[in-house]
C-alpha cells in the first residue's frame, strides 16, 4: 500500500517538474552563443589561408630491436601529400600513402608489402635469476654440558619443636566398684 501512494507522489513531483513548452522558442531564457557551433561551408575560406610550403622525411633501421619507420612529406602550401611506414609485429611492412588539403580533407591509401608470419608459441619458462642457496653456517656445536647442581642438602631453619602440652588431668575419678 506504501509502495502505490509513493509511487503516485512520484508521478505528480515529475509532471510538475516537466518543462512545460513555453520556453522553447527562447531557448529556456538563454541567449545565442557568439560563436554557434555549427559549420557553415559559405565561410570554409575565411578561416583557412595558404599554408608555408615544406619538405621532410626520416626514416629509423634498428635491426637489434626489430625497429624500422620512416616518413616523409610535402606540401607546396596548399596540398600536404606524404607517406609513412612502418614494420608490424607480423612481418609485414604497413605503407600508407596519404594527401591532405582543406577542401577534400586527409585521403589515404593503405597497403602491406610481405607475408604475415606467426611464430609457434612456447610457454613461458624464466631462467632462474638465482642459483642453489650455499651453505652459509656448520652444524651447530653444544653449548653446554651436564648441568651441575647448585643447591645442597637444604639446612634446617628451624629446631625441633618442645612439646608445649602437658598430659591431660582426668576430669573424672577412678570408678567405684
Amino acid at each position: 500500500m506504501n509502495a502505490k501512494v509513493i509511487f503516485s507522489f512520484c508521478l505528480v513531483a515529475v509532471a510538475l517538474a516537466r518543462p512545460d513548452d513555453s520556453h522553447s522558442e527562447e531557448g529556456y531564457g538563454y541567449s545565442e552563443p557568439e560563436r554557434p557551433l555549427s559549420y557553415h561551408a559559405d565561410s570554409h575560406e575565411d578561416k583557412h589561408s595558404k599554408g608555408m610550403p615544406f619538405d621532410f622525411s626520416y626514416e629509423v633501421e634498428d635491426h637489434y630491436k626489430s625497429l624500422d619507420f620512416g616518413h616523409n612529406s610535402n606540401s607546396d602550401g596548399q596540398v600536404v601529400k606524404g607517406e609513412y611506414r612502418v614494420l608490424l609485429p607480423d612481418g609485414r611492412t604497413q605503407i600508407v600513402t596519404y594527401t591532405a588539403d582543406h577542401y577534400k580533407g586527409y585521403q589515404a591509401e593503405v597497403r602491406y608489402e610481405g607475408e604475415a608470419t606467426y611464430p609457434e608459441p612456447k610457454p613461458y619458462a624464466p631462467a632462474p635469476s638465482y642459483g642453489a642457496p650455499k651453505e652459509s653456517y656448520g652444524a651447530p656445536a653444544p653449548s653446554y654440558g651436564v648441568p651441575k647442581a647448585t643447591y645442597g642438602t637444604p639446612a634446617s631453619s628451624s629446631e625441633e619443636p618442645e612439646d608445649s602440652y602437658e598430659a591431660p588431668a582426668s576430669l573424672y575419678g577412678a570408678p567405684d566398684h
